[in-house]
């Protein structure tokens, strides 16, 4: 039987070591969208470099941008780009942010695998998700209400699609879902249901359609499941995946992000379902310092 003071010094023991292992953890905190690949990445990162600690979370970029803003994070996962206004508030905190593309994205529109529609232009999804379009034979569907799935306002995904499809703001009666995989299991329920995604939830998804799309009815229709579509800007949804920090980096987080951009690690953003940066991303992250 233990001891009360040997369990005292026992506790003392487990506190000093838990207070140390969280000292030397590296927080990453934001994207849904990136979540599962950051993970990914940090558990191979581990698994190579024993005795390194590293947390993911999500949240959405804005809780990340948010941590990284105030000092509570070592690196924010953002599925869009920092406001001019986030990085102000930056600056007065003095945090000098360092933005480092780590992936790329074919934001994917999902609809029901009973749904016969497989394509639409950039122009059709605007109107879909502004609420002005609100049947499915408006579109070349058959003759049933569209239901509409995306994300909370906090998203980085959110934020994007607004800006770069809708131009506008969304329908009020769009359901607001709390990430990506909520949205795809939505969709496989619902025959009316459309959606987007990042495309590393649908690679390998079954009981939906991924959309092909063009960037106006003179354009040809594109997939974010093709490489080269995504990386040539050809499929109109594409966008890079980021990581900011504070200044220059650790050597932790400059390790950390060195793996993630390394061949292993770009093999391992395929594996989840992304795509490997471009060059045009390289020679921007080599300006960053990596």
């Amino acid at each position: 039987m233990i001891g009360k003071k040997t369990l005292s010094l026992l506790i003392a023991f487990l506190m000093l070591f838990s207070a140390k292992a969280h000292a030397d953890m590296l927080q990453i905190k934001g994207s849904d969208t990136l979540i599962n690949l950051v993970q990914a990445l940090s558990e191979q990162y581990m698994q190579k470099n024993p005795g390194s600690y590293i947390a993911v979370t999500g949240g959405g970029s804005g809780t990340g941008v948010a941590a990284l803003i105030n000092n509570k994070c070592d690196i924010a996962n953002a599925s869009r780009l920092m406001k001019a206004k986030e990085i102000e508030q930056a600056l007065n905190n003095n945090v000098k942010v360092n933005r480092i593309v780590i992936a790329l994205d074919g934001l994917s529109v999902i609809v029901n695998a009973d749904n016969p529609l497989f394509r639409l232009t950039m122009g059709e999804i605007g109107k879909i998700f502004r609420g002005e379009v609100t049947n499915w034979s408006e579109v070349g569907g058959e003759n049933m209400p569209i239901t509409l799935y995306g994300r909370q306002s906090n998203s980085g995904t959110f934020v994007f699609f607004r800006d770069a499809v809708l131009k506008g703001d969304y329908s009020q009666k769009m359901n607001r879902m709390n990430g990506n995989a909520q949205i795809v299991a939505a969709i496989k329920q619902d025959k009316s249901g459309i959606g987007y995604v990042g495309v590393g939830y649908v690679k390998n998804a079954t009981g939906l359609t991924v959309l092909k799309v063009a960037a106006n009815p003179k354009a040809d229709y594109a997939s974010p499941l093709n490489s080269a579509d995504v990386k040539s800007g050809k499929y109109p949804i594409s966008r890079p995946l980021n990581q900011y920090i504070n200044g220059t980096p650790t050597e932790k987080i400059r390790d950390f992000i060195e793996y993630e951009l390394s061949p292993t690690g770009q093999r391992i953003v395929e594996e989840e379902g992304f795509f490997p940066i471009s060059e045009e991303y390289k020679k921007f992250n080599e300006k960053a310092g990596f």
